[in-house]
């Protein structure tokens, strides 16, 4: 299960991952990331996740793709989520993205939106 909104007055989109994260997931969620990009030249993301498995394969590769596209286009990537998940979302991530990358633990979403707004 996935859930999209955006933070008010700017480039900020809050994503929030339950289970494991599907293709279905990307097509609901990649429009709005690209739609803040148009908007604002650089997007902002939170991904938030509660009791997250993982990617499925069809999503692993949705999600390679979309790093290729919009390698320059993530300006701040927020995670939050259990400890286990910490180095290995970091480092999955950083040869995809040029973003500044943090992870947060569970509870500390409200450092995690302050980072962001920075």
């Amino acid at each position: 299960m996935i859930e999209v909104k955006e933070q008010a007055g700017g480039n900020i989109l809050d994503i929030t991952v339950t289970g494991w994260l599907t293709k279905e997931d990307y097509e609901h969620f990649v429009p709005e990331v690209e739609r803040i990009i148009r908007e604002h030249r650089k997007a902002r993301v939170l991904f938030e996740m509660h009791e997250f498995h993982g990617w499925t394969l069809s999503a692993l590769w949705e999600d390679i793709k979309f790093d290729a596209r919009h390698f320059g286009d993530i300006e701040r990537l927020a995670f939050v989520g259990e400890r286990k998940w910490e180095a290995g979302m970091a480092s999955f991530c950083k040869p995809f993205t040029s973003a500044s990358i943090r992870y947060f633990d569970r509870g500390q979403e409200d450092e995690a939106r302050q980072w962001l707004r920075a």
